[in-house]
């Protein structure tokens, strides 16, 4: 009679920590790719702005710094999670973890969409949906926005402006005002500052 091999039990746990590292490789794959999309919208930026065309460049950084931040938040919070399964009985934060995992996953989707280097494109174009799209996504981006990643947006913008003024902040190699007088030669210095006049005698 032959043994049965019995299966080892996969855990919630195990299960957990499967997702939590299936997640990071994910997130890693992404914040390789999207830097192509990061980059166009940097120039996509620059190229509005030569173009005197100062909101539309707003909307392509704001949606640059709204995917960076992306990157980041889900960063933070896996790392998180990951010390959670760690470092705490897994049965007390079981709940959490899994609904953080969840969170992830949603988050890594909407980075996915984020990847569209097509939809980027779109902040070029000139047609008529073009423009719906492109109020649609500020509108959307200045709402979930932090102060602090808008003031960000607003510092990157006025470096954009500098640029493309050729650097007004270069100070110009001029000669320096002379900062005492030269000294006065000698013979300058005898001639009277006033002549006195000769009497000339007048005839009766």
């Amino acid at each position: 009679m032959g043994s049965s091999q019995s299966t080892p039990k996969v855990t919630a746990h195990d299960r957990a920590i499967l997702d939590l590292k299936l997640q990071r490789d994910k997130l890693k794959q992404y914040q390789k790719k999207i830097q192509v999309v990061l980059d166009r919208e940097h120039e996509i930026a620059k190229a509005h702005l030569a173009t005197g065309q100062k909101d539309r460049a707003v909307i392509a950084l704001r949606r640059r710094k709204y995917q960076q931040s992306l990157l980041l938040k889900t960063d933070s919070q896996m790392e998180n999670l990951e010390q959670l399964v760690s470092t705490i009985e897994f049965s007390l934060v079981e709940v959490s973890v899994l609904h953080g995992l969840k969170q992830g996953n949603e988050v890594l989707q909407e980075i996915h969409r984020e990847m569209s280097i097509e939809s980027v494109e779109k902040l070029m174009d000139e047609t008529q949906e073009a423009r719906e799209y492109q109020r649609e996504i500020g509108d959307l981006l200045a709402n979930r926005l932090t102060h602090d990643e808008e003031d960000a947006v607003q510092a990157e913008l006025l470096a954009l402006q500098r640029e493309a003024l050729g650097q007004p902040g270069v100070r110009l190699d001029l000669p320096s005002p002379p900062s005492f007088l030269p000294p006065v030669s000698e013979e300058v210095q005898q001639v009277p500052l006033e002549t006195k006049r000769e009497r000339v005698p007048v005839p009766g």
